[in-house]
């Protein structure tokens, strides 16, 4: 199992990349925002990389970070959604984009990709909202929008944005009836104005956000 390549670019184009490593040629299939990455570097490169193995054909897939190989690995283990379809996917949405587009049920973020229908979309929500906050590489840190309107990501050195407690919190209240929406947009206004990691806490934080 090949799961790293580091070479030279010989060529990039139409989001699959030609590496030379050491003398042999890789033909490595990338998203369009690591294509456009890999357009901008000159030199070696190291990709991260994914085989998928068929009776008639091996394929790669390349990463220039895990997150965004433990996105693909996650999208396709979602029914419907093959190597092609996730691809397309992150060649739309950065890893963290897809995390929130997950956690806050937004389906249209998600069939924005080429050959992404609404009903995949809504699987894809469906079936990773609980999944996607339990890899530390998605969930670790979540988008949050700043003073300006803008979105910053905030890990342990500010506000404190807890993978688990957020989806836990989510989960809970969509369990109580309200939608991931408005559970996910209620918990971020919660943890912007409060770091406390209690979950009871949050979700009555949540609830009195809610009510307001």
């Amino acid at each position: 199992m090949i799961v790293q390549l580091c070479g030279s670019i010989v060529q990039t184009d139409d989001q699959h990349t030609i590496l030379d490593v050491h003398g042999v040629g890789y033909a490595v299939h990338v998203s369009g925002r690591t294509q456009s990455q890999l357009e901008t570097m000159s030199g070696e490169v190291t990709l991260l990389t994914e085989m998928q193995v068929r009776e008639d054909s091996m394929t790669l897939f390349g990463f220039l970070d895990f997150a965004e190989r433990d996105a693909f690995r996650l999208l396709t283990t979602v029914q419907g959604v093959g190597a092609k379809a996730a691809m397309a996917i992150l060649s739309v949405l950065a890893p963290a984009d897809l995390t929130n587009a997950i956690i806050s049920g937004d389906k249209a973020m998600v069939a924005r990709a080429d050959g992404v229908g609404p009903k995949i979309a809504q699987r894809v929500v469906n079936e990773l909202g609980e999944k996607i906050v339990k890899i530390s590489t998605l969930g670790g840190a979540l988008s949050i929008g700043d003073a300006k309107g803008g979105t910053s990501m905030v890990g342990e050195a500010g506000v404190i944005v807890a993978a688990g407690l957020f989806g836990d919190a989510v989960s809970a209240l969509a369990n109580l009836g309200y939608g991931r929406a408005e559970a996910h947009s209620a918990v971020m206004r919660v943890q912007t104005k409060s770091s406390s990691d209690n979950l009871s806490d949050v979700i009555a934080a949540a609830l009195r956000e809610i009510g307001a």
